[in-house]
């Protein structure tokens, strides 16, 4: 009995044949409790465990599935197989024995699996390959009382051949495996034999299809890929029976744009001229038809795209087809509560990428696990940059052989998919978890792979003691909560925040054990509270990619997972826990931030230059003149500040106006760029587009004219044009400004070293004061009949940030030496200590604010001090806690600067 597979194959590949096997006829199955179900589980039945051919970058027409129903036991060890005898149990392959779609839901650290099979007699003549996507860990496999086989290794494809073992009629498998999970022995990523906190349930046992496949003698084994762009081809290596001559046939639309002929083991370039490149926007795919003299042939798909990293706009930035695209993904962790490491059908692996996806991400961060190949098909189908984590030991003392299995599957992972299109990063290490030798793998990695980036430890700022082994090529700090303290890019590495956000919501009835959920930040009560921190956060990291070169975010994460409480949707996939339009917005703005066509969410920013040699200037006006200079002086900086407003000509453009002269604005006069007040709304307004490396700006009524620096001065220029300003070198450059975060911090000024008191300015509590009482800030009636004391407590002496010149502290008028700074939140006098974070979290920028100035934390990105309920905190709209409740917000967060009420 056959039937179609379809939906697998991409371009003119034909639907594979599959044959269904002979059920195990001695055990039953019956799926166990799921502590929760997905849309999909009940789709799950023993006619239908993952149908699909489960191998897309090397297909053959003919194949059997060997999903289903197995017989199932534990055992005390794999010393002595059953044969030819019935086991009691069924058990569902391809689920891990853990999880409730599998019928056991139990762990066994040995256990056979057993059934039977028949060899189509279509098949005769030729080998069968008995394949196996994946088992954790040990495996041994006996076909008819013969061992065939054994593998260790728990995330990488294997195959033997049963041809030998095979006789007419009906044959028995037996599969042995060994997982003992824990022991660090072997690459585990999260699995755990005792779940807990961030460490999950295990996945023993078969956890991906099986299936049989009929190959010449002399076949074809792998397809490995390397496109180049610059080149017009694709660099193809077939891997198989040495000896072999192979043609290859590069197919767009089903017509044949490139061949090439060559042997097996050997480098094949086929020509793909006027190539369409793979990208997130446009996720083409190529097919691949090979055939070779022996008469094997399989087809697979490739895209065209090209990774590396250079300087763009003075930073190190990834590069994807020559340009920087800035990478923004989550933490995909691929855990399902029915199926444990396996989703319970192929829709529901496609249904995660789709929904980040339509959520407005760019990139997965795949995180210590490794999925079927069917996921990464997803992945290039849907365009979805992917980071592929090494899963990692369990980060417990070395033990014999754990280090030399960890890089024998660490070399295999990296062969196995470095073919698939959308891998753009390798992470061999994740914080330190097993970590050692960092830059030797990083060594081991490049030898393997070196057309990929190699982020050698992700979140190497928390964990480990030396987190530069010299050689990788990122940065990668982990900051659940955004604050200035991310390190910035380097010469040769770019900067990532490889993990933030965490943010958590409780969603009764969608909890794997209800009240125990947990999130690595706050814990928030609606949609609309979520959403807004989620808005407000992801503003942060947009601020982040031009004021200190960020070039990747990873936020945790897609859903939640067991206990953990963090994600968009709930662990069921049947809740999503925040507003999809705003979550979508908020990340496209930030991936226009990056390619230029939009400015960041502040309203106060600094015109960097690009242009390679000159990074270390900024456009700012003299005389009223712009002009560009390196900042040498707080004029500088406050001359190369502006308000970011909306344009005075098209709101939807830009106008600049000057920070330090309020009213007046960046304009074109004739050709120069000056500033003047009230000048025409036309010549005042700049639309953003994307440029190189950043953002140029074109001016709104002369259209093709962009504002350029050249030799200082700066002007209204085009390309070609008649004017020495209009040459074309390095004109694309001169006219690219990263629209930078500002200069000078602060939006709104205070008198610096001079006494003040800050007034309360929401109506029916004006009368109050920002004041300290044993040591905590909180808000009091204050009056010229009060006590001195409280009079006192209520002034502060301004002065200059102990972070950042540009912004302020403030010292209490009547405890000289001590500052008002954030702990945790509260806002509270402390000593200055002189150390970093003292001076940080005592910084405090000022910003226009609504009747008054608003104290924006220099350290919490996005929270401003806030008065609530007689207590001050710094507070963030729409957070988790009491004080972040958005009701009255903006006026919570401003400050009449008045009179001291002490002299």
């Amino acid at each position: 009995m056959t039937r179609r597979v379809l939906g697998v194959l991409v371009g003119f590949l034909v639907a594979a044949t599959m044959v269904t096997p002979t059920a195990a006829q001695a055990a039953e199955w019956q799926p166990k409790p799921a502590p929760l179900t997905t849309p999909w589980t009940s789709q799950v039945s023993p006619t239908n465990a993952l149908p699909e051919y489960p191998r897309p970058q090397l297909v053959r027409q003919e194949w059997q599935n060997l999903n289903g129903v197995w017989e199932f036991a534990g055992a005390p060890d794999l010393g002595s197989p059953p044969f030819g005898r019935p086991l009691a149990e069924g058990v569902l392959v391809p689920y891990p024995i853990e999880s409730a779609l599998s019928g056991i839901k139990r762990h066994e650290d040995n256990m056979f699996y057993r059934r039977t099979f028949t060899v189509p007699s279509s098949w005769d003549g030729r080998r069968v390959k008995l394949n196996f996507g994946a088992v954790t860990w040990e495996t041994r496999v006996w076909v008819n009382g013969t061992q065939v086989g054994t593998h260790t290794g728990g995330f990488d494809a294997f195959s033997f051949d049963i041809t030998p073992a095979l006789r007419a009629g009906s044959n028995e498998i037996i599969v042995g495996v060994h997982s003992p999970i824990d022991g660090s022995r072997y690459p585990i990523g999260k699995q755990r034999r005792t779940p807990d906190g961030i460490f999950y349930t295990a996945a023993s046992g078969i956890w991906q299809t099986v299936w049989l496949e009929p190959v010449r003698a002399q076949h074809i084994t792998r397809l490995d890929t390397t496109p180049d762009v610059p080149g017009g081809a694709v660099d193809l290596v077939v891997q198989g029976t040495a000896g072999q001559t192979v043609t290859a046939q590069v197919l767009s639309g089903g017509q044949v744009v490139g061949t090439a002929t060559g042997q097996t083991g050997a480098r094949l370039r086929v020509p793909v001229p006027n190539a369409r490149l793979w990208s997130p926007d446009d996720p083409f795919l190529y097919d691949l038809r090979v055939t070779s003299t022996s008469g094997d042939a399989v087809t697979g798909y490739f895209g065209m795209r090209s990774l590396g990293k250079a300087v763009v706009g003075g930073v190190m930035r990834p590069l994807l087809n020559g340009k920087f695209v800035f990478q923004l993904g989550t933490l995909d962790q691929g855990y399902w509560p029915d199926g444990v490491y396996t989703a319970p059908t192929d829709a529901a692996l496609r249904w995660d990428l789709e929904r980040q996806k339509a959520l407005g991400f760019n990139m997965v961060r795949k995180h210590i696990k490794v999925e079927p190949a069917r996921w990464f098909y997803h992945a290039d189908r849907l365009g979805l940059l992917v980071w592929q984590d090494m899963p990692s030991l369990d980060a417990v003392d070395e033990v014999p052989n754990g280090r030399a299995n960890f890089e024998s599957e660490l070399r295999r992972m990296i062969d196995q998919l470095k073919g698939i299109t959308s891998i753009v990063q390798w992470v061999p290490f994740n914080e330190g978890w097993g970590e050692y030798d960092a830059g030797r793998i990083t060594d081991l990695v490049r030898s393997i792979d070196n057309t990929r980036l190699i982020n050698h430890n992700s979140g190497s700022n928390c964990c480990v003691s030396d987190p530069d082994p010299g050689n990788g090529d990122v940065i990668d700090d982990h900051h659940y909560q955004i604050t200035t303290a991310t390190r910035t890019p380097d010469a040769r590495r770019v900067a990532v925040l490889g993990e933030f956000g965490g943010l958590g919501r409780r969603i009764v009835g969608h909890e794997y054990q209800p009240g125990r959920g947990f999130a690595y930040g706050a814990l928030y009560p609606d949609e609309t509270s979520l959403t807004t921190r989620y808005v407000e956060i992801t503003k942060q990291v947009a601020r982040m990619v031009h004021t200190r070169g960020l070039s990747g975010s990873v936020y945790t994460e897609p859903y939640d997972v067991e206990n953990e409480i963090n994600g968009f949707y709930t662990y069921d996939r049947q809740v999503l826990k925040m507003t999809e339009a705003r979550v979508r917005e908020i990340n496209l703005r930030v991936l226009a931030i990056a390619n230029g066509t939009a400015v960041g969410p502040d309203d106060v920013v600094s015109l960097r230059v690009t242009t390679s040699g000159y990074t270390d200037r900024y456009l700012r006006h003299r005389d009223s003149l712009a002009r560009t200079d390196v900042p040498a002086s707080d004029l500088d900086r406050l001359d190369a500040t502006f308000f970011a407003r909306p344009g005075l000509a098209d709101a939807s453009c830009l106008s600049f106006e000057s920070r330090n002269f309020p009213g007046a604005y960046l304009r074109h006069s004739g050709l120069r760029i000056g500033t003047a007040v009230n000048p025409a709304a036309g010549d005042a307004t700049f639309c953003a587009r994307a440029g190189s490396g950043g953002t140029a700006l074109e001016s709104y009524n002369q259209r093709g004219a962009f504002i350029r620096h050249y030799n200082e001065n700066v002007y209204l220029a085009r390309s070609g044009g008649p004017n020495p300003w209009d040459t074309a070198s390095s004109f694309a450059a001169d006219t690219t400004w990263a629209v930078a975060g500002a200069l000078w911090r602060s939006g709104a000024d205070l008198p610096l070293d001079q006494a003040r008191s800050f007034r309360v300015t929401t109506p029916g509590f004006t009368d109050r004061y920002l004041r300290h009482r044993e040591s905590l800030a909180r808000t009091d009636v204050v009056t010229a009949s009060s006590d001195a004391l409280s009079k006192a407590d209520a002034t502060f002496v301004v002065r200059r940030g102990l972070a950042d010149p540009s912004c302020y502290s403030l010292e209490s008028r009547n405890i000289p030496g001590q500052f008002l700074r954030h702990a945790n939140f509260r806002v509270q006098l402390g000593s200055n200590d002189n150390t970093d974070i003292f001076r940080r979290d005592a910084t405090f920028c000022a910003q226009q604010g609504r009747g008054g100035v608003r104290l924006e934390s220099f350290n919490e990105l996005g929270t401003n001090i806030r008065h609530y309920a007689e207590e001050v905190w710094v507070a963030s709209s729409g957070g988790a806690q009491v004080y972040d409740n958005p009701v009255g917000y903006a006026e919570d967060v401003s400050w009449a600067v008045s009179s001291p009420w002490a002299p």
